[in-house]
Order: C-alpha cells, then structure tokens, then sequence
C-alpha cells in the first residue's frame, strides 16, 4: 500500500524507562539503565526513552558537583556506552545526560540509534537550582531525521511552553521524546496527578504529535519526584500510563508515526492549516 507521501510505515513499538538514579553513582546508574534497556529491546521496543540527567542524578549542590559529573558530547563515556548498546540491540535511545563543552554545562539529552551518535538537544527553559549550574540551551529544537521517523526531544520544563511542541511540529516532528525529572507543583493538591499529564496531553492534541515522557521516581537529597511517565497518541489520549509515583516500571506502547503527518479534525479543520498566522504571527 502506497499513500501520496511514500510507502506506509509499520507501527513501532516505543518505551519509557522509568526508574530511580542514584545520585553521583554514574557506573550504577549506567548498568541499572542498561539492563532495563536490554529488556525493552527484547520486548520489541525500537525507540527507548530514559528520564533526565539519568546517568548523574538530578540534585546538584556545588558548580564543582556538576563539572565532575559532566561530560563530553559525543565522546565522553556516558554517550559512547548508549550508541554501543543502541548498536548492539539495534534500537534508537534517547537519554538525558549532564553536558560539558568547555567550560560551559548543559542539561542535555542525546539520542543514538544503531549507526551511532545522531544528534543532541539542550535544554532551553531551565528549572530552578538548574539555572545556578547549567547554560540555557542554544541548539533550539532540531527534529532528528532517523530511520524509525522524524524525532524531537525536549527536557522536563521544556513542556511548560506551548512553543516548544510547535516549532517541533512546524519542523515535522512525529514523536517528541521527553527525559523529565517532574516534582510537585507549587500548592499541588494531595494526590492530584502530576500538572505534566495535562499539559503534554494537550500539547499532543493541539500538534497531533505523539509525545513520550520518562520520568524518575524516589527522593533525592529532599527532592521528591512525581513519576507518573506517559505515552500520549497524537488525539491526546494516553496510549501508556500514567506509570505509578513511585515504581520503577517500563511503559511501552505500538506507535503508528504516520498518524502524526494527518492533522485534519474533520473536513473543514486541519490543526496547522487553521492558524492565524495573519492575526497572531
């Protein structure tokens, strides 16, 4: 079967790691992610996403902390050992990773596929103690063009900005792919499911993306954080999770990337043709 724009895609199968890193412990944390990547892959999962600052930890104390826990890009360790285990098990992964160029620190990600390195992103809204040790990121939001389909990544607050998911869609985004470390919201209410499902549920739908969250669980140095990782299909239904608050769980779900590229609601509403552009630029 042929459609207007090239030969029909199968369906993929996309997972979410979520997890608990330990703070500083990079080795620990690189097996730990390792063998949950190992079973993804087995499972059949082609595109894996692993949660923020995955192989460091998230809750830096001192500049100096977070100079010795970061690294080159692509060469440094941390990113050779995801492009060897994406060869190795012929998957694509995307993971957050603490970057050094230079002098400078990001809060990063990189995504590797079974040819290797393909491409990083650094996060551009930063959160809190992030903006005492990390730069804003300067490579806005590429869209990686891979052999699974066209993927974007952004990282954690990055979703708290409606124009993050619309300059990935305007680029031809199908799937955002999101390392996150979520915490509690300012008066969060007991038990109120993380303000995180909502906003990126509605970034799917009003980009007719599909978007994939990995989150961390447990508490680190005081921090708490919220879990809850989620798959969203391109309506802004989940098609996985929300995951548990405090598990270590795999959330996979088969994605149909050519559901992305069709934006029509109905005959007369089409999501990117209908806007304003005359209006609000």
């Amino acid at each position: 079967m042929i459609q207007a724009n090239g030969p029909v895609r199968p369906p993929i199968r996309v997972s979410c790691i979520q997890f608990e890193p330990e703070f500083g412990a990079v080795d620990a944390n690189m097996a730990r992610a390792s063998d949950l990547v190992r079973a993804a892959a087995a499972e059949g999962s082609r595109l894996i996403v692993l949660p923020e600052l995955a192989s460091t930890g998230y809750v830096f104390e001192s500049a100096a902390e977070a100079a010795a826990l970061a690294e080159p890009v692509p060469d440094g360790p941390t990113t050779r050992a995801w492009a060897a285990l994406a060869a190795e098990l012929g998957v694509h992964i995307v993971a957050g990773i603490a970057e050094s160029a230079g002098e400078i620190l990001y809060n990063a990600a990189v995504i590797v596929g079974p040819g290797g390195y393909i491409g990083t992103y650094r996060k551009a809204h930063l959160w809190d103690q992030e903006n005492v040790f990390f730069a804003r990121g300067d490579l806005g939001f590429p869209v990686f063009d891979t052999a699974l389909g066209k993927v974007g990544v952004a990282i954690c607050y990055d979703g708290w900005f409606p124009e993050t998911f619309r300059r990935l869609a305007l680029a031809g985004a199908e799937i955002v792919c999101i390392p996150t470390n979520w915490v509690p919201m300012p008066d969060q209410p007991e038990g109120e499911a993380a303000m995180a499902n909502t906003l990126h549920r509605a970034a799917a739908h009003t980009n007719g993306i599909f978007i994939a969250c990995a989150d961390r669980v447990g508490i680190e140095r005081g921090q708490p954080f919220e879990g809850q990782s989620l798959i969203i299909g391109p309506k802004g239904w989940p098609l996985a999770g929300p995951a548990s608050r405090d598990r270590t769980e795999t959330l996979s779900a088969l994605v149909d990337l050519d559901a992305a590229g069709r934006k029509d609601l109905n005959r007369f509403n089409s999501l990117l043709r209908d806007r304003r552009t005359d209006i609000y630029g």
